[in-house]
């Protein structure tokens, strides 16, 4: 009888666990890989292990295997091993680079840029990732702030260099350009000097003063300044990333599909570096195309995919077709994604698992819906909370501070609650800011949060946990807001509105728009005295100096640009006005592609609200 009780015991007991919480074998999934993931790490820390040696292991353990598929071109990681062999002996011969040394690369999704970034890893340098869409004095921020010495080019960004070389020979640097010729002064090619080398491997000691704490990668990221930042990302912090894709289920045998940025931390650290970790095929489109989403996933048997928010909507939004569900997609891995377009993306393109995800390229704390609950951006694990101590604490968005109470401690908001997001740093959770910007790495941290003397990273973002543990983005402070996927710096914007010649303030802010995920950009105005406002003049403008997703789609003219008392900008309440002419009795503009800015209408704005016109 006592043997019956306990075997009807033992068989009740799983689905009382499952009633009490039905997320029990997956919690229990994570902390197994918590486990393995923490021993890895700990060894990896012990005795210094870079993701480069993982791709030389891969390269030993598979050689043969499909690392890179680009186009109608494949790569073998030994093909790849040799191929970066020959780029770091030509820019040792050419560049004269020794360990430590930083290298800017201004490169697209392209195999060069893996062979690039190999390349400088085997001889123990820093690689620059700059964003191909800046220009002019962004570019020349970028480059500049992280000491490079070289700069390497792809070949369909010539001209972009080109606007800048002059002041790259001013202060002697090295330009490459990835072209078998070029005739231009101060640009030398680089594509022939490669092919001339041995791709033998190359000596261990080229690296050999390289460790753990060392810089890997800038990675460069808009945050509440003008200028983009280069967060410094060493060899450390280039792990935590790319264990996100085994937290998120990849295996050896997927194939794994990026066409996101590999300037950007999605596309390299998570994807990138994740699909070394893990020994994948990467599958590498040059950039984003709806049209030929389904198709590329087809055609290479894609099993896992990347994305953002935006890119799931713009699939829903392709015309349906009968193959919809007839692909190997298993997984999808990202951030960003709203809850009604992930009900529509499962029920149109069937059974994919989506590991929503969240983290900040420099930050110290991030996490994954690995409970699959739908708009949650994470969940809680007492295991990843031990080891990162994070907190949600009450947030003051007119002020644009933290809110402390009387003893002058931040103060933690109950489950249900939106707050900051806030992360302790500590050893295992560092913050290694920006290069050459103190002032703003300081301004990220926060001091005295929980109890005297304590030091925090603030995230800038705002998010509530649910009863369940599950974390839900809300939204970000300061003066940076997300659209398509890309951070938009207010104030940079703000510059560039200044150099028109009409304009005399200039206020930039986001603006929610119905469907979309992020905000889109909006400028509130004040003219000159006695001039008047010229959309296509504005429009040439913004074109020449801003990438498509930092220009301003719609612009407010006012007589006089509210400030605080403290003559700071007011963005809160312009940006709950939005852009609803039946509401604003200031002239409104609305930039309408290839023709500029055009006086904003009911009826135009009734098509953006409904849907019926594409932002």
């Amino acid at each position: 009888m006592l043997a019956y009780i306990l075997c009807t015991a033992l068989a009740v007991l799983p689905l009382l666990i499952y009633f009490r919480n039905p997320y029990f074998l997956k919690d229990l999934t994570y902390t197994f890989i918590s486990i393995y993931v923490g021993i890895r790490m700990s060894r990896i820390k012990k005795k210094f292990y870079s993701i480069l040696d993982r791709f030389l292991d891969k390269v030993a353990e598979h050689p043969h295997k499909k690392f890179i598929v680009y186009e109608e071109s494949s790569y073998t990681y030994s093909q790849a091993d040799r191929e970066s062999n020959k780029v770091a002996r030509a820019l040792l011969t050419h560049a004269h680079l020794k360990q430590g040394d930083t290298v800017a690369l201004f490169l697209g999704n392209e195999p060069w840029f893996v062979w690039m970034w190999l390349a400088l890893s085997k001889l123990g340098c820093t690689a620059s990732f700059l964003n191909v869409n800046i220009r002019s004095k962004s570019l020349l921020h970028c480059f500049s702030c992280c000491e490079a010495k070289v700069l390497i080019a792809g070949a369909d960004l010539q001209g972009a260099i080109e606007e800048v070389l002059p002041t790259l020979k001013q202060q002697g640097i090295l330009v490459f350009i990835l072209r078998e010729h070029c005739h231009v002064d101060g640009i030398e090619s680089l594509s022939d000097k490669i092919q001339m080398e041995s791709d033998e491997p190359l000596s261990r000691q080229l690296r050999a003063s390289i460790n753990i704490k060392s810089p890997a990668v800038y990675i460069y990221t808009s945050g509440t300044t003008g200028l983009p930042k280069a967060a410094v990302i060493n060899h450390e912090r280039v792990w935590m990333p790319a264990f996100a894709l085994t937290f998120a289920g990849v295996r050896s045998d997927d194939i794994v599909y990026i066409y996101l940025p590999l300037y950007h931390t999605a596309g390299f650290l998570m994807g990138l570096c994740g699909a070394i970790e893990k020994g994948t095929t990467v599958v590498l489109r040059s950039k984003f195309s709806a049209s030929n989403f389904w198709n590329d996933c087809r055609k290479y048997n894609v099993t896992v995919i990347q994305y953002i928010g935006e890119v799931m909507r713009y699939l829903c939004n392709t015309p349906k077709r009968d193959n919809d569900k007839d692909h190997k997609v298993r997984l999808a891995v990202g951030n960003g994604i709203r809850e009604d377009t992930w009900v529509e993306f499962l029920e149109r393109f069937g059974n994919i698992c989506i590991r929503e995800c969240y983290g900040a390229t420099e930050g110290n704390v991030g996490f994954i819906n690995y409970g699959g609950k739908i708009g949650a951006m994470g969940r809680e694990h007492f295991l990843y909370k031990m080891a990162c101590k994070y907190a949600l604490i009450r947030f003051d968005t007119e002020k644009e501070e933290p809110v402390r109470d009387s003893r002058g401690f931040c103060i933690e908001v109950p489950r249900g609650e939106t707050g900051l997001l806030v992360a302790k740093i500590g050893k295992r959770t560092p913050f290694s800011g920006y290069a050459k910007d103190k002032q703003q790495t300081d301004k990220k941290k926060l001091r005295d949060v929980i109890e005297k003397g304590d030091m925090y990273f603030n995230s800038g973002d705002l998010l509530k946990i649910d009863d369940e543990g599950f974390l839900f983005f809300q939204d970000r402070i300061g003066d940076t807001f997300r659209w398509k996927g890309e951070n938009v710096a207010t104030t940079e914007v703000a510059d560039h509105l200044l150099a028109v010649d009409f304009v005399e303030e200039a206020n930039v802010y986001g603006v929610k728009v119905p469907g979309h995920e992020g905000r889109i950009g909006m400028a509130a105005l004040k003219l000159k005295e006695n001039m008047d406002f010229d959309g296509k003049a504005l429009y040439q403008h913004v074109k020449n100096y801003l990438p498509s997703y930092a220009r301003p789609r719609f612009v407010r003219i006012q007589d006089a640009l509210v400030v605080t008392s403290t003559f700071k900008q007011m963005k809160v309440k312009l940006a709950e006005e939005g852009f609803n002419p039946a509401l604003i009795k200031d002239p409104l503009f609305y930039l309408e592609d290839n023709k500029g800015y055009i006086p904003m209408t009911q009826e135009l704005f009734n098509c953006i609200a409904e849907g019926r016109l594409r932002l």
